[in-house]
């Protein structure tokens, strides 16, 4: 895919006054939702910024699928589905500007899910982690945006 591309993301946003369905698309290296009529911004999931303000997504949880394709050790592709929970905590006057971003990831791929988490709310490093639990010769096809 092109960095010109869009993919979008059905998921749920849930907070202390309750839940709503969002979409979360990923287009140039960036990510983008609307939640409540704002606008939020960001070049990862764990720095989501409202974009007419400077203020962070936080106190929230925010859950999505994703497809992701895998390479079989044969040359095959299978789509499988990137299961993604997102827990944001409370703001911070410093940086990190939440005090924690917790990412847990859970791969359904050939009938086994493959499950990682993460404190700090990367998710290259969740999604690595869950590249090296899959069979030898397995691998993780690309995903958009590259850099998030």
């Amino acid at each position: 895919m092109s960095s010109e591309s869009t993919e979008a993301w059905a998921g749920w946003y849930r907070d202390r006054q309750g839940a709503e369905s969002v979409t979360i698309s990923a287009s140039g290296g960036q990510l983008r939702t609307s939640i409540r009529g704002v606008d939020y911004e960001g070049a990862t999931f764990a720095a989501l910024t409202a974009v007419d303000a400077s203020q962070v997504l936080a106190s929230c949880v925010l859950e999505w699928d994703m497809p992701l394709p895998v390479h079989a050790p044969d040359g095959t592709v299978q789509q499988a589905t990137l299961s993604c929970l997102l827990t944001l905590g409370e703001p911070t006057a410093g940086d990190p500007p939440l005090d924690r971003a917790d990412l847990n990831l859970t791969l359904h791929y050939g009938g086994t899910a493959y499950e990682a988490g993460v404190g700090d709310g990367d998710f290259n490093d969740a999604l690595g982690r869950v590249g090296r639990q899959l069979p030898p010769g397995t691998r993780l096809g690309q995903r958009e945006p590259a850099g998030t």
